[in-house]
């Protein structure tokens, strides 16, 4: 049976801004569905202990004041979403993430902000991102790859975009329909992990060198990071 039919646990962070090494987690879900079974979704805010600027709340609709009367001790937070994770993975079950360099590195750096044991210590992981896979499938198609774009494209509902759990299960549903639509996605979990490395290390290196020969974006091409799924520590940030 191809991973697709079997169980899958969709991740999402919703964050203070979209620098992991200094923006902090918001909001966290960990949905597992699919294969036959119930969804069973957990989700947690966390006070993120730095201020949440206003156009981050803007798109997650969660406001510093919120948050800090809301919100549960961060270092409390990551240690569960890094738990959750933990065993959905030894039980073999993909981890399902859209652009999941960012958030598998955002939560990987609050492990280490929290000395908590990040999720490649305890385990390996076997992660499925829709936005790399889309990418390999439908190379030259025009137009964003947002998951709202990916969820319209695949005719996948989205509510509430932008909300962790809503971008969790979404998330799922678009790997679904990639993996029934192309049967060469639709293969062994470890396979698919490897080729996922690759393309996003083409994809990186294809946008690149997009910025590097058009005027005026010149400077990104050096920001681009060609790692997937954990983008390795910077130099200069502790």
């Amino acid at each position: 049976m191809s991973w697709h039919l079997g169980r899958m646990c969709g991740f999402d962070l919703e964050t203070t801004g979209t620098d992991v090494e200094t923006d902090r987690i918001v909001t966290a879900c960990v949905v597992q569905c699919g294969g036959g079974l119930p969804t069973q979704s957990a989700t947690w805010l966390a006070n993120p202990g730095i201020e949440i600027p206003e156009e981050a709340a803007k798109v997650h609709g969660i406001t510093t004041e919120r948050a800090r009367a809301d919100g549960r001790p961060a270092a409390e937070v990551v240690e569960q979403v890094t738990a959750a994770l933990a065993q959905v993975a030894r039980d073999g079950t993909p981890i399902v993430a859209m652009n999941a360099a960012f958030d598998l590195t955002m939560q990987d750096r609050e492990c280490e902000r929290y000395s908590v044991p990040s999720l490649w210590g305890i385990t390996e992981p076997l992660i499925i991102d829709p936005r790399v896979l889309d990418k390999a499938v439908d190379r030259y198609r025009r137009g964003s790859r947002t998951l709202t774009a990916l969820c319209e494209h695949y005719q996948v509902p989205l509510d509430r975009a932008h909300s962790a759990d809503a971008d969790a299960i979404a998330a799922c549903r678009v790997a679904w329909r990639i993996a029934s639509l192309y049967p060469r996605i639709a293969t062994d979990l470890g396979e698919l992990h490897e080729h996922q490395a690759a393309w996003a290390r083409e994809q990186a290196e294809s946008l690149a060198g997009y910025f590097a020969r058009t005027p005026g974006k010149e400077h990104q091409a050096d920001t681009v990071r060609t790692e997937w799924p954990l983008i390795p520590r910077q130099r200069g940030h502790q």
